[in-house]
């Protein structure tokens, strides 16, 4: 019997030209199989072992970039439709009505359109972080997963670092009660002026990488947020680059177990910096506390071609085959692979969403922090805008039963988003 999954990916970026279409690309190659051991799933190894996965289309903004990439892949064995323009995956979902899965790489403004439509055609989603900036197209999203009985997969992949899982699964049942910590992750300036400059604006450092983090502990500890405070600075983007864009913004999220954290984000680290990123966490208890330093991992070195530099091989790593071409693994593929075996499940073993919800990144989760991502933006340019004026950052947001609410002494108080938290 003659079992398949096909998949389409919009968007060739950073992550959608590197991790998402070398995964797909050894997936087809090679399966499911070698990779569910990595994520505890090798009892449906017999079960799903034999499914093949087929990358059947790119859709991307312009032509030049979907070519190429297709250039490049060719060269690995792979044979796809390419589409380019502004809504690529309109074309895609008309020429592909069986596909299985639409993955979903665009700028972080613009997830929420081709994932609705992928659900709204029966289509399940793999969606790169955040779900979405805003929280009332989370719960769109939401509603038509569960109402097209869709899945919707997000690419959260720091549960998957193997720190983060020791820290989940061992560590954090030895600390006592969570009390406070500590989530940092810089971004290199290429970042906010090159890579991603044409949308910088419409985001911001924290809703680009923090919902990582604060995806983490709603994960770990199934927790809801209660209230919050944010600021955000504009001065190295704004004066050297002329860009209306926050360098970096600090979060404090309180929790509903009590627990309190702050997320510090920024994407003007300087270039120099030895490693890709920097990002940290620490989380202190009633019987004791962890650190993670999950930039400087151990491994270091420097030549005179790179200066001081250290390695992150946990993310992503290639390794090397007998035949001289190059596996590709690490927690960031591991995030891509466990979506795609609950749709599997889905598809061949007759399991449910219900079935399924909290066993990966799910659209439910997901919305949590779309919330906050949502919450903490507006906050942040409301305690800006007054900061500027000389009349300190008073605006914080309150999360319950009625939605989220906005304490602003100047504006007066408002409702941002008006259902249940």
């Amino acid at each position: 019997m003659h079992r398949e999954i096909s998949i389409a990916l919009v968007g060739a970026g950073m992550f959608g030209g590197d991790v998402h279409l070398r995964s797909y690309c050894q997936l087809e190659k090679n399966g499911l199989l070698p990779w569910l051991g990595r994520l505890g799933l090798d009892t449906l190894a017999r079960q799903l072992g034999d499914i093949n996965i087929r990358f059947v289309a790119l859709g991307t903004r312009t032509k030049a970039t979907c070519e190429a990439q297709r250039k490049a892949f060719s060269a690995q064995g792979m044979n796809f439709a390419v589409y380019h323009g502004e809504t690529p995956w309109l074309d895609i979902l008309k020429d592909f009505p069986g596909l299985d899965i639409l993955a979903v790489a665009t700028p972080d403004h613009l997830h929420t359109p081709p994932i609705l439509a992928a659900l709204q055609a029966g289509v399940h989603v793999i969606t790169e972080k955040p779900m979405a900036l805003d929280a009332y197209e989370a719960d769109e999203i939401l509603e038509a997963s569960q109402k097209n009985g869709r899945l919707v997969g997000v690419d959260m992949h720091k549960r998957y670092d193997p720190d983060h899982l020791q820290i989940r699964n061992h560590i954090s049942k030895q600390i006592g009660d969570p009390l406070y910590g500590t989530a940092l992750l810089e971004e290199p300036l290429e970042v906010s002026t090159q890579v991603f400059r044409s949308w910088a604006e419409k985001s911001d450092p924290f809703s680009y990488v923090g919902c990582h983090w604060t995806d983490l502990f709603i994960a770990n500890f199934k927790v809801k947020p209660v209230s919050l405070h944010a600021v955000g600075q504009k001065k190295k983007l704004r004066e050297e680059y002329g860009m209306d864009a926050f360098d970096a913004v600090q979060v404090k999220v309180q929790f509903d177990n009590g627990m309190s954290i702050d997320f510090h984000n920024n994407w003007i680290l300087p270039n120099g910096f030895e490693g890709p990123v920097n990002q940290e966490s620490r989380l202190f208890g009633t019987k004791g506390m962890v650190e993670s330093d999950t930039q400087y991992r151990g491994l270091r070195f420097v030549s005179d071609a790179t200066g001081m530099r250290t390695a992150n091989v946990h993310m992503t790593r290639n390794v090397l085959r007998e035949d001289g071409t190059h596996a590709y693994c690490g927690y960031g593929v591991d995030s891509v692979v466990a979506c795609m075996a609950k749709i599997a499940q889905m598809k061949f073993l007759n399991a449910s969403l219900k079935e399924l919800a909290g066993t990966y990144p799910d659209a439910s989760e997901a919305r949590l922090s779309v919330l906050i991502v949502h919450a903490a933006r507006e906050v942040a340019r409301r305690n800006h805008a007054y900061l500027e004026d000389g009349k300190g950052a008073p605006v914080t947001a309150l999360f319950d039963a009625k939605g989220i609410t906005l304490f602003d002494p100047y504006a007066g108080t408002t409702r941002l988003y008006d259902r249940p938290v």
